[in-house]
């Protein structure tokens, strides 16, 4: 069974298989923020991805420094991690078991965990451990309906064969689909004229960002209760090149009087190179840059 991103409150025991290294972090981000936002305690084992995952939330507009401060959000060090995924698949349960004892204890209504588990069962024991653990980790959350754990299996730690094996011992898998992914540029939908930009736009991309600005407003003007203002939100948007933001900047001179481009969350070294691009100069386009 597939649930989408947006029910994630549904969502016990899945795994999900990132198409590139920005769906990961969208899908995380989204966990973390869910659980938090339901008054859970969330754990998130890392190994050398934590800085990843919390920028992600903050260019999600999660504040995370309270949660952290109050131990409702708990990062676990990489050291940590590594040396519990070595452990036997028994250990790793009592680390869970204690987790979720130590949740219940503390006052939280659930508990949600997360992170960099895969690879590194991978590394200690091959793919017979990852499945291991994935058995015990099913009959240990059906015992425990407030605990909740999201497995994610990335492509470049496990081929097509491992992948399915690990769909298979998975109820659910969390999808969340894109417009464009190419692992370098992920765009997914916001709203009904609005979409998301995350990664870069370079020369191998750009003309992607021009189609879809232009179906976006074909769209727009055949629809009598459509929004104006065309929305591109470029809070995960990092690098953008020359000829990227001259795309933007044509392609809002060509949008009628009757409707803007707006581009929101814009990263300062984003602004300048729209800055150096026209954008200023540009009447039916808005640049709505954040400080971060």
């Amino acid at each position: 069974m597939t649930r989408a991103i947006e029910d994630l409150t549904l969502v016990d025991h899945a795994c999900v298989i990132p198409d590139s290294d920005e769906h990961l972090w969208e899908v995380t981000a989204a966990w973390v923020s869910c659980g938090l936002e339901a008054g859970d305690r969330v754990v998130y084992f890392e190994d050398e991805s934590a800085d990843l995952v919390m920028r992600r939330l903050s260019e999600d507009r999660t504040c995370v420094r309270h949660a952290m401060e109050n131990g409702q959000l708990v990062v676990v060090p990489t050291e940590a991690t590594r040396s519990a995924l070595a452990g036997s698949i028994e250990s790793i349960g009592d680390i869970l078991t204690g987790q979720i004892d130590e949740t219940a204890a503390e006052g939280w209504p659930g508990l949600r965990l997360a992170g960099e588990s895969g690879p590194g069962l991978m590394r200690e024991g091959g793919l017979e451990k990852v499945v291991a653990f994935e058995q015990m980790a099913e009959q240990l959350f059906r015992g425990h309906p407030t605990a909740r754990l999201l497995c994610r299996y990335d492509r470049r730690y496990f081929d097509d064969a491992a992948v399915e094996a690990m769909r298979s011992v998975h109820e659910i898998e969390l999808v969340s689909p894109a417009v464009y992914d190419d692992t370098l540029l992920r765009i997914t939908h916001s709203g009904p004229a609005a979409v998301r930009l995350a990664g870069e736009i370079d020369h191998s991309n750009r003309l992607q960002i021009r189609r879809l600005l232009l179906a976006t407003l074909d769209s727009a003007l055949r629809s009598h209760s459509a929004p104006t203002d065309i929305m591109l939100d470029l809070s995960s948007l990092r690098f953008v090149d020359v000829a990227g933001a001259v795309g933007l900047v044509h392609a809002a001179e060509e949008f009628p009087s009757t409707h803007r481009l707006v581009l929101t969350g814009v990263r300062p070294r984003v602004v300048r190179v729209l800055d150096r691009c026209g954008a200023p100069f540009a009447e039916q386009l808005v640049v709505e840059a954040t400080e971060a």
